[in-house]
């Protein structure tokens, strides 16, 4: 097999109908879907309605030169790959052909296998492009996010962060489950000097004990029942690169000894492996545990020393609600295409809650809002716990500037004073309210207001 199983798609432009058909013939087996075209304009049409990540371009066609055709096919998709197929081989013929926006050049006659090589390599090229366009995308998104979680209150964590990205030291980042440890690690990553290599993480609390081992080092085939291929692990994956531990408070006991060995030997050994291999990996890991209190019981305190080379940690949101606006402000623009903003009263009210969730919970609430709420202003708060306990607790200015109670604390005021009056008699305070024993009742629950 020349080329990938993976469907690919080649356009052949040429007038000469057998040469196409071999040509169809040949590649169709090797995971190549090949379409043809006799002429120019009908060439330009199949590129126009689907996409086509090859072009075998002949340079004399009956309705057009292939050179003035190179710049129209790369209209419809600039990454397409155009082999340029003449039998008019010269110099000055290739350089047109490259200026023009050829990948490749081939002097006819050729065989089919020396197409199936130029086939391969803009195939090869063109898969390149694309991860590094991914590659791209993810450092430049990670960049956006390191700058939107640096907001005043985390003024001290980004400056660690930043000194961590340019050293290869290992980082321990800590703080509440929710805050962001992983996008702070990858922040770490894309800045660095390694932002090209792999990011490679693992949670370990997500996966049994007697994984752990077998994902973090691999495994010899015939290691233990079900290992009928060898298989790397997370190591030997994020050569060059950075592997993230997940809450690495909760890795057993037993397997800190080995992470703690592969830190310090920078070698590995698979599971069921007899030899040694080299890794050079730098180690982030995160937890939202109190690790200091765990030394010397369920985490070892020579593991705990290495990893904490470098120590993050992230403040819960309640703790900086000042950059709440700001991260709202990016939250939505990553989770909707429309505009939408958040009104004044609403948050006010985000910035007085206590954010048990954190940064998590913040994008679930505003996701919510954008699904179900269509307009243009979008009031999240209404998925808050304790809502209007928060709004009994907040007063909101008026256009004129002048300060205003709220319905809610008129409403819990009306009701106290009720009480205070009539000595905390449910029943006679129902009726002088005008309204049911069972909804004085809520009220009161609602409002936290003391009988």
């Amino acid at each position: 097999m020349l080329l990938s199983k993976i469907k690919k798609t080649m356009l052949v432009i040429d007038d000469d109908r057998v040469f196409g058909e071999a040509v169809k013939d040949f590649l169709t087996d090797d995971g190549v879907e090949v379409i043809l075209a006799n002429k120019a304009s009908d060439g330009l049409t199949l590129c126009s309605l689907r996409k086509v990540d090859v072009v075998v371009l002949d340079q004399q066609l009956p309705d057009a030169d292939g050179h003035t055709l190179c710049p129209d096919i790369l209209k419809y998709n600039d990454q397409t790959k155009i082999i340029f197929s003449t039998a008019y081989p010269s110099f000055e013929n290739a350089v047109k052909a490259i200026r023009a926006g050829a990948h490749d050049y081939l002097s006819k006659p050729y065989d089919l296998e020396e197409l199936a090589l130029a086939v391969r390599q803009a195939f090869r090229t063109l898969q390149l492009e694309q991860v590094e366009q991914v590659q791209n995308y993810q450092r430049d998104r990670e960049k956006k996010i390191s700058v939107v979680i640096g907001g005043e209150g985390l003024a001290d964590t980004l400056q660690l962060a930043e000194i961590a990205a340019v050293s290869d030291s290992p980082v321990l980042i800590t703080g509440e489950t929710g805050t962001g440890k992983t996008l702070v690690a990858k922040a770490i990553h894309f800045k660095g000097k390694t932002n090209t290599a792999p990011f490679v993480s693992i949670n370990c609390a997500s996966l049994p004990e007697n994984l752990i081992e077998a994902e973090l080092f691999g495994y010899e085939r015939g290691a233990f029942t079900g290992a009928f291929n060898a298989k790397k692990g997370l190591f030997e994956m994020a050569e060059g690169g950075t592997l993230f531990l997940d809450e690495i408070g909760e890795m057993p006991i037993h397997l800190q000894s080995k992470l703690l060995s592969a830190l310090e030997d920078r070698m590995i050994r698979r599971i069921g492996g007899t030899t040694t291999k080299p890794v050079n990996v730098r180690i982030m890991a995160a937890t939202s545990l109190e690790l200091e209190k765990t030394l010397g019981t369920t985490f070892r305190k020579d593991l705990y020393y290495r990893l904490s080379v470098v120590r993050i940690h992230i403040p819960p949101l309640r703790e900086r609600t000042g950059d709440i606006p700001a991260l709202c402000a990016f939250l939505l623009k990553s989770i909707t295409n429309r505009s939408v903003e958040i009104s004044e009263r609403d948050m006010a009210l985000l910035m007085k809650y206590d954010w048990p969730g954190n940064v998590r919970e913040l994008k679930n609430i505003l996701e919510r809002a954008v699904f179900t709420q269509p307009g243009s202003v979008l009031e999240p708060s209404l998925f808050l716990e304790k809502r209007q306990s928060l709004e009994a607790t907040c007063s909101f200015p008026t256009p004129t500037g002048l300060t205003i109670k709220t319905l809610d604390e008129c409403e819990k005021e009306i009701i106290h004073d009720a009480l205070a009056q009539l000595k905390g008699n449910l029943t006679q305070t129902a009726k002088a309210l005008a309204i049911s024993l069972s909804t004085l009742k809520r009220k009161i629950r609602e409002y936290h207001i003391k009988e």
